[in-house]
């Protein structure tokens, strides 16, 4: 398959492979809490319903913020899939989520203010491991390309296990799980509402539900490039990554900002710095 055709599949199929794994999630979840759980469809019937609904925008700014939110997701996606320098895809992802921050921030909802407030934080918890994961891969690699990197047929988990620990650790901040759903929450427990989305309604709360869809199979993506040496090898690591997000969901209190800010950048240091330093001296001393 060549990087177009892995760009149009993204585009196209991503949405339908993230509301599976959302509609996974459901049931998983709904079986470790004792429930039957509802069918693995139920994302798609709930966003259809949302898309029959009628579209209250707080503001004409509101909609194009959330617009300019889905469309960098998707970009990064894209440039990923493409095989384009995962530098690159890295900074169009952290400007999508900008949008998303902005447009909360656009509302005079003092939920949307503070989900905003949290997101940004979260942000700051959780972007130096992405770009240490980045930076490891190309000292490992020799390239920052996304297809050099899986092209390079290393067992790249073997040379950076603190680095994919470390990812792990902020995938569960980007995914919104517990104990990181601070912005917002795809379950049922969020405190502030909604938070982040609370003024999205109708189509436009369809349309941020698309692109966490987007979002998920992106960022598990990423965790496939450790594993990259056996396609078959790297997809089973991706699902087993995030049935392992699921299970921390369900067993973990919420934390405070406070100390997520600080278990986060602990874990970046801790496991991405010291592996990032290993490799400086394996490869480049």
């Amino acid at each position: 398959m060549n990087a177009v055709t892995r760009s149009i599949a993204y585009i196209v199929l991503a949405p339908i492979l993230g509301g599976l794994l959302a509609g996974l999630d459901r049931i998983i979840t709904a079986r470790m809490q004792g429930r039957y759980g509802p069918p693995v469809l139920q994302p798609f019937y709930d966003v259809l319903k949302l898309f029959e609904k009628e579209n209250l925008m707080v503001n004409r700014f509101h909609g194009y913020y959330l617009v300019c939110y889905l469309a960098f997701l998707i970009a990064s996606g894209a440039l990923f899939f493409f095989g384009e320098d995962l530098l690159m895809v890295i900074f169009v992802f952290i400007l999508a989520d900008i949008f998303l921050v902005v447009a909360a921030y656009s509302t005079n909802s003092p939920y949307s203010f503070i989900g905003a407030t949290r997101e940004l934080l979260q942000m700051l918890a959780a972007e130096p491991m992405l770009l240490i994961s980045a930076v490891s891969l190309y000292m490992v690699t020799g390239s920052f390309e996304v297809a050099g990197i899986a092209g390079s047929g290393k067992i790249l988990i073997l040379y950076l296990p603190g680095v994919f620990l470390g990812l792990v650790y902020v995938l569960t901040i980007k995914l919104r799980k517990s104990p990181f759903d601070l912005s917002t929450s795809h379950h049922a427990h969020q405190e502030l509402v909604k938070g982040l989305t609370t003024e999205f309604a109708g189509p436009s709360l369809a349309l941020v539900e698309i692109a966490h869809w987007y979002e998920t199979v992106l960022l598990l993506g990423i965790v496939y490039l450790f594993f990259s040496f056996n396609p078959a090898v790297g997809v089973a690591a991706a699902l087993l990554t995030y049935f392992a997000e699921i299970l921390i969901d369900n067993t973990n209190a919420r934390f405070k900002w406070q100390l997520t800010l600080k278990s986060a950048w602990l874990a970046t240091v801790a496991l991405g710095g010291v592996n990032l330093i290993v490799m400086y001296f394996i490869f480049v001393r």
